[in-house]
Parts: structure tokens; C-alpha cells; sequence
């Protein structure tokens, strides 16, 4: 696979984040490398809003209809990053993209 489709598959579910960072020679790609930060950060704040999404359903099952509109938010983010990749720019996700560009030592 060339950059271009590794950065944008790093987006599609865990197991495509998985294929991009195993997939990408070492050193990676810029673009590759960016990628894969953002989309692994968009990923762990997305599984840690589900976390508390259901301990608040366990405990206000009313607010759980209104919460899991915003959860469409990150499935907004997922088709922004992956644009973004396609376009092969390296631009940060909106709302949370700022947090990951410096993060993720291990994606080098």
C-alpha cells in the first residue's frame, strides 16, 4: 500500500489502524506518521466517552438517548480525518486534533 491509502485506512476501525502501523515501513512517512497519531487519539477518546456514556446509563437511563447523538460527533471526525489524509494534508482533527500532534512517542 502506498502513504497515501495507509494514512487514510488508519481511520477505518482498530483493526485498519492496526494494518497502517504494522504496514508502514520504518521511519514512517510524515504523513503516515501523522495519521496514524491522530486517528489512534480520535480512537482513545472515542472508547473512553463510550466507558462513560454506559456507566451514566447504568445510572441516569434517561440521558442516554440525548449522550449517544454526540457520539455521531467522533463518526464526523473519522470521514474529516480521513479527507484530510486522502488530500494527504496534515491538518489536525477539530475539537481534539490539537491534543494528539505531540503525543504517541511510539508511532516514529
Amino acid at each position: 500500500m502506498n502513504n497515501k491509502t495507509l494514512a487514510i485506512v488508519s481511520y477505518i476501525t482498530i483493526i485498519g489502524w492496526l494494518v497502517s502501523f504494522f504496514s508502514s515501513k520504518t521511519p514512517r512517512n510524515p504523513l503516515v506518521k501523522y495519521h496514524l497519531k491522530q486517528s489512534f487519539g480520535l480512537w482513545i477518546a472515542a472508547i473512553i466517552y463510550n466507558v462513560i456514556i454506559q456507566i451514566l446509563a447504568t445510572i441516569v437511563p434517561t440521558l442516554v438517548s440525548i449522550l449517544s447523538l454526540v457520539s455521531l460527533v467522533f463518526l464526523i471526525l473519522l470521514i474529516i480525518g480521513a479527507i484530510n489524509a486522502s488530500k494527504e494534508k496534515e491538518t489536525p482533527l477539530p475539537l481534539i486534533g490539537k491534543l494528539f500532534e505531540n503525543k504517541f512517542g511510539f508511532i516514529s
